[in-house]
């Protein structure tokens, strides 16, 4: 199943008796809510989800967006109507990293059938889609998670990774170097990762992926194939599983470590390199 959905594509299937659950994710790191942005416009039929509260956990040693609790992720996802015999197609208002969270998680614990909207909002704005101030008030869902689908890291399986296969650093190559670090206590890179930043994804200046093949070439050259095991981590675990989202369009599989840099620096037993080079 593609994991990615075109804003033509997805007009046509809202169109449809069976038009898939849709929500917005909307988010900026260290900025104001989402909420607001969605009730001056969205896509018709779209439900809010919010990603600190609803997507993630408090922040604390296990990072800075934990795992959420999974009963409060049921009662989130079902509030907005995440059934699991529909499908879901989830977008945000820039590249795509928060919608890309909400599609990781509900792969991760067992819905079948979930798509970002490829350019998110933008995309939709561009394809002539329009906006909507009504705010949808869905039939309740039956979605129940099941933990287990898509492969999850912890700190130590990370490590383990980095030493035999390929775990990429999905963060911006200047923190991955170590030559700043805005937000999490200490600069560098898991010992071992490879540098991918996530904005490479998308051509420069857009929210598109690139194309599959495109997405393939770069992927291979950092060493992540089809046929090897490969993992990703970033700050938060929010762009990173963006990355996971273009390994996947690219034809390949990867696992998340949801913890990333922000619980890996909350333990400073744990090793930490710089440089240009995995280390």
């Amino acid at each position: 199943m593609n994991a990615i959905i075109t804003a033509t594509e997805l007009a046509s299937e809202l169109a449809k008796p069976t038009a898939p659950v849709l929500l917005d994710v909307r988010y900026q790191l260290g900025g104001p809510p989402g909420r607001p942005e969605y009730a001056a416009g969205h896509v018709p039929g779209a439900v809010y989800v919010d990603l600190d509260s609803e997507l993630a956990a408090p922040p604390g040693k296990a990072g800075r967006h934990p795992l959420p609790d999974l009963a409060a992720f049921s009662e989130a996802m079902r509030a907005a109507g995440v059934r699991t015999d529909r499908p879901v197609v989830v977008y945000d208002g820039g590249q795509g990293w928060a919608a890309a969270r909400a599609w990781w998680l509900l792969r991760w614990s067992g819905h079948p059938d979930v798509r970002v909207l490829d350019g998110g909002l933008a995309a939709w704005e561009a394809s002539g889609g329009a906006l909507s101030t009504d705010q949808p008030e869905p039939q309740a869902g039956d979605f129940t998670p099941v933990p287990g689908a898509l492969r999850l890291l912890t700190a130590d399986d990370a490590a383990a990774l980095a030493r035999r296969g390929v775990l990429l650093d999905a963060r911006a190559g200047e923190r991955y170097r170590g030559e700043v670090e805005p937000i999490d206590p200490v600069a560098g890179h898991i010992p071992g990762a490879v540098s991918a930043p996530t904005t490479e994804n998308v051509a420069e200046g857009g929210t598109v992926f690139r194309a599959a093949h495109e997405l393939a070439e770069r992927f291979a050259a950092l060493g992540a194939t089809a046929d090897a095991e490969v993992g990703v981590y970033c700050g938060s675990g929010v762009s990173a599983a963006h990355e996971v989202l273009a390994l996947a369009v690219a034809g390949v599989p990867a696992a998340l470590y949801v913890g990333s840099w922000s619980e890996w620096t909350a333990d400073p037993s744990r090793p930490v390199a710089t440089g240009s080079q995995p280390g």
